[in-house]
């Protein structure tokens, strides 16, 4: 093992053996040694400027060795330990072991045996180091994976509330929701463009404080969602920069993503967060997947209202159809019982030239079939509604 300058601290009460161990066999190689002949100095060291190992013999005098590995546990020290010992001395070896060291060197011992247990336990606190450190990359990374996941299921709520649900106030509280758990932030809302006055009015938000919510329906400038709503690209902004704007009183971090339809910014997403940290690109992608999925429920919106009047307008008018042809079946009823009177009075008179009589009773039969067509071919009003 090639030293790299590894802090090594040394509790040794015999100047003899701390001399071997530190000045003869260790310092030429490289390493930093520390020697203390107390285990109040130790401690103190162990605190100030924690070593890559500490070696400690177990048979110091008032405080033992096995005493001061308690006294540094009791601390919260959690350091590589080597014990120096005597042959004989297993039982305390195995207390030590048992208090939290990691290896033993026996004494006495010649300079390469001391540089091979250094060595050797160096070694093994680099491995343990390095899987530790792998450890926390692979919680890291599993931690992450799993709040992508929690995003793109959100995402994916968002996408079925969409098609499944007209009810515009819910689409947007879920896209609020999911807005604050892949930005971590603490507020968001909707501001809306109004179609005839042009300006963006607060229409959702989920943690505005009161002075702030009480504008709901009204235009709302937090400083920096005016810019997004010209350029139609996004904007996150953090620290110094940010306390420039109005928002700067809601969080140190925000972000403002446009809704389009057609090119044309229709409305916007803010978020704002107390922590002092960029959003990431990451989460940015998925914010302006999130508006999407905003600007969609809003043109289903628009569409759902104009589809909803055209059935209202079809209805009126169907309404209308049918009321005029009901008023002309009734004028041709009553126009065909006026005529029939005459009509029967003229077939009854006796003195009628059988002429006149075939004549009169082909117009009666006539105005007969006119009536039971007009029954037949115009549909009651009653009969439409099922």
């Amino acid at each position: 093992m090639k030293p790299t300058g590894e802090r090594i601290l040394i509790i040794e009460t015999d100047p003899d053996i701390s001399d071997l161990i530190g000045r003869q066999s260790l310092q030429p190689l490289g390493y930093q040694v520390t020697i203390v002949s107390d285990s109040g100095s130790a401690i103190k060291e162990a605190l100030q400027s924690p070593p890559d190992l500490l070696l400690l013999n177990l048979n110091l005098p008032g405080l033992s060795g096995k005493d001061l590995l308690v006294a540094l546990a009791s601390q919260g020290i959690r350091l590589p330990m080597m014990v120096i010992a005597e042959k004989g001395q297993e039982g305390d070896i195995i207390q030590a072991f048992r208090l939290g060291a990691t290896d033993v060197l026996f004494w006495p011992a010649r300079d390469a045996e001391v540089v091979s247990a250094v060595e050797r336990a160096l070694r093994q606190t680099h491995e343990t180091r390095a899987r530790q450190k792998l450890d926390v990359q692979v919680k890291g990374m599993n931690d992450e994976l799993q709040r992508r996941v929690r995003d793109l299921t959100s995402l994916l709520t968002i996408g079925k509330a969409i098609v499944s649900s007209p009810d515009q106030r819910m689409i947007f509280d879920r896209i609020l929701e999911s807005s604050l758990q892949i930005a971590e932030a603490e507020v968001a809302w909707f501001v809306l463009k109004d179609d005839k006055t042009k300006a963006f009015l607060l229409s959702a938000h989920r943690g505005l404080p009161d002075a702030w919510s009480k504008k709901m329906g009204q235009p709302m400038d937090d400083g920096i969602s005016s810019m997004v709503g010209l350029s139609g690209e996004s904007l996150v902004m953090n620290g110094a920069a940010l306390q420039k704007f109005k928002i700067a009183g809601l969080g140190k971090s925000a972000g403002v993503i446009p809704l389009k339809m057609g090119g044309e910014v229709i409305g916007l997403l803010i978020i704002a967060r107390k922590a002092d940290t960029e959003i990431s690109k990451a989460s940015l992608v998925l914010l302006e997947a999130v508006a999407d999925y905003a600007a969609i429920s809003l043109v289903n919106a628009r569409l759902f209202h104009a589809v909803e009047t055209n059935m209202e307008m079809a209805r009126a008018g169907e309404k209308s159809r049918m009321a005029a042809l009901d008023a002309a079946r009734n004028a041709i009823r009553q126009e065909i019982q006026t005529s029939m009177f005459p009509l029967n009075s003229l077939l009854g008179d006796s003195t009628l030239s059988e002429p006149h009589r075939q004549a009169l009773q082909t117009i009666h039969t006539s105005l007969m079939r006119l009536g039971r067509a007009s029954e037949n071919t115009i549909p009651h009003p009653a009969d439409t509604k099922n």
